[in-house]
């Protein structure tokens, strides 16, 4: 098994998601308030995702000693770098994250409940306590829960199935198919940030993110059998909860449009 083999197997989930009518729902400027207030979630978790791979693949503790593969460590640090200190539309550094949330703002989507969720998150120490108790739709709670229990769980390969083929590989498809409908539904209104900051995921994990991504499974894998095999479980599993997140956001929109007409 290898890479060719994973994308063939989770080729048909993929086309679900990218053809998910959510992308076209969002037609309102208060639609694309809806869409922003629940996809940061994803946009946040990403960076756990991140920052763990990081951790196992790296030497993030003194004493400093040398990980055992030195281009899986230039890999994630590689990503890391942009995805955490990138350069903003107007030459500062940020997160992809902070990015994110300042875009929100500037297009005037809220951005309380996120920040509300984070500081319950690190009141109550426990992120898992914290996504339960929270008021979030059940979708996008079973989303969050699905990233941190595959954190929790360890195992560098499972995390890199999660964050290649659930997040790095799947952004420049099914972010040029949400940037066209930013384009196209709102002429008017100023979305420069928002749209920076689509297009530069969609250049980052094109050209670069999604190939190193791809590049460390398959350093991680080896020819181990086993790990292939949850590779692929996981990232469908990943596929599935984002198709989930959809649904949510969908719902949510459509709900918005009912009371207000």
């Amino acid at each position: 098994m290898n890479i060719s083999t994973i994308n063939q197997n989770i080729q048909p989930i993929k086309d679900i998601l990218l053809q998910h009518p959510l992308y076209k729902k969002v037609l309102t400027i208060e639609d694309l308030h809806r869409f922003l207030e629940n996809h940061v979630y994803a946009v946040w978790d990403f960076m756990s995702l991140l920052k763990a791979l990081q951790s196992q693949l790296t030497c993030i503790t003194t004493p400093w000693f040398a990980t055992p593969n030195p281009e899986i460590r230039y890999l994630i640090n590689e990503i890391v770098l942009a995805e955490e200190t990138d350069l903003t539309l107007d030459g500062r550094r940020q997160s992809h994250y902070e990015m994110y949330v300042e875009a929100m703002e500037d297009c005037s989507a809220s951005t309380s409940e996120i920040k509300q969720f984070l500081t319950e998150v690190n009141s109550l120490r426990n992120i898992f306590v914290a996504i339960r108790q929270s008021k979030l739709h059940p979708n996008i709670k079973a989303f969050l829960d699905f990233t941190f229990r595959v954190i929790e769980e360890g195992k560098s390969h499972k995390i890199a199935a999660a964050f290649t083929f659930g997040r790095e590989d799947l952004i420049p498809s099914m972010f040029n198919a949400i940037l066209k409908n930013f384009q196209q539904n709102f002429p008017e209104t100023d979305l420069r940030k928002l749209i920076y900051y689509f297009e530069r995921h969609i250049e980052l994990d094109a050209d670069e993110h999604g190939p190193m991504a791809m590049r460390m499974i398959s350093e991680l894998c080896g020819d181990d059998i086993q790990k292939w095999k949850e590779v692929e479980a996981i990232s469908i599993e990943a596929l599935e909860k984002r198709i989930g997140l959809w649904d949510a956001i969908e719902e949510q929109i459509l709900e918005n449009h009912l009371t207000t007409t």
